[in-house]
């Protein structure tokens, strides 16, 4: 039951170029809910994948407006959370959350 309120604080990975590139860096690029914080971050990470984590940024995506076909349509925004981890270590997204 523990592991489910781990999993809470982490909605998806996000794999774009620009967070692909970051892998690079020891980075990896999270969704997260918009009530999440660093410390509850950094300790459910060490916790579900077992490595240490050194820095965490935190972005907010505001919600906006686009042209979509000559109509406006709302985007929803989100927050999503960098996560540097310690030289050495990494994360397979491709093992699934």
């Amino acid at each position: 039951m523990e592991k489910i309120h781990l999993y809470d604080k982490i909605l998806s990975p996000l794999v774009t170029e620009k967070s692909t590139n970051l892998s690079e860096q020891n980075k990896i690029v999270f969704k997260v809910p918009t009530n999440a914080n660093k410390k509850s971050l950094k300790s459910n990470i060490e916790k579900i994948f077992k490595v240490n984590v050194t820095k965490i940024n935190i972005i907010n995506k505001q919600n906006r407006t686009k042209f979509t076909r000559g109509r406006k349509v709302k985007v929803s925004g989100f927050k999503k959370a960098i996560i540097t981890l310690k030289k050495g270590q990494s994360i397979d997204l491709t093992t699934g959350i």
